[in-house]
């Protein structure tokens, strides 16, 4: 009788044990799935718009029958500008670009004030960017408001040409870049209270934009 009693706490025992095991190895955890990280980059593609200041070295130049002059027309400038980028494959960028800018470089002869003002321009642009820096060349159509104005005289006339100029935009976070960038202005030639004149222009930049 004892070892019937003793057989059947055996296999109580070894049941008991049996379930227990069974529900151990069920409530293992399962081990936690791997989560990939992924970490946003950069891109130049959108749009954006800047302010801008500067200061251009100008050469006009002047003329009428039998006589002609030229001289400097040095002097700062304050603008905005608006565009927007194309990131492409392998780093390459296209936009187009517009700005408007205020011009002082006005000089005085007799009492009679000549000088340049308003002007802007529409440009292409093709650049390289490593990262958060771009590399670019703009071109374009440009035009300025050219002006005499004096005792018995007060004209102006819209100068149009050309630019062609260079330079680098660096983005400090993800929607701001600074810019240094420079440009060389063909504006062609005008009569102004008749007198012939051209002028142009090289420009040094500075900018600061926010990027949408």
């Amino acid at each position: 009788m004892k070892k019937v009693l003793l057989l059947a706490a055996a296999v109580a025992f070894s049941g008991s044990s049996a379930a227990l095991a069974a529900d151990a190895v069920e409530q293992i955890p399962e081990a936690p799935m791997a989560v990939e990280t992924v970490v946003p980059t950069f891109t130049w593609n959108g749009g954006y718009v800047g302010i801008l200041g500067g200061y251009g070295w100008g050469n006009g130049d002047a003329s009428v029958p039998g006589l002609s002059a030229s001289d400097d027309f040095d002097g700062g400038r304050l603008g905005g500008f608006v565009g927007y980028n194309w990131a492409m494959a392998s780093g390459f960028v296209v936009g187009l670009e517009g700005d408007v800018h205020y011009d002082w470089n006005e000089n005085t002869y007799a009492s009679t004030d000549v000088g340049t003002d308003w002007g802007g321009s529409v440009r292409g642009r093709v650049g390289y960017a490593w990262d958060r820096a771009l590399l670019f060349a703009a071109g374009g159509w440009t035009a300025t408001n050219g002006y005499i104005e004096g005792p018995g005289v007060d004209q102006s006339e819209t100068y149009n040409g050309w630019t062609l100029g260079a330079g680098l935009d660096y983005a400090f976070t993800d929607n701001m870049f600074g810019r240094l960038e420079y440009r060389y202005n063909d504006y062609g030639d005008k009569n102004i209270a008749g007198i012939d004149t051209s002028f142009d222009q090289h420009v040094v930049n500075v900018g600061l934009a926010v990027k949408f």
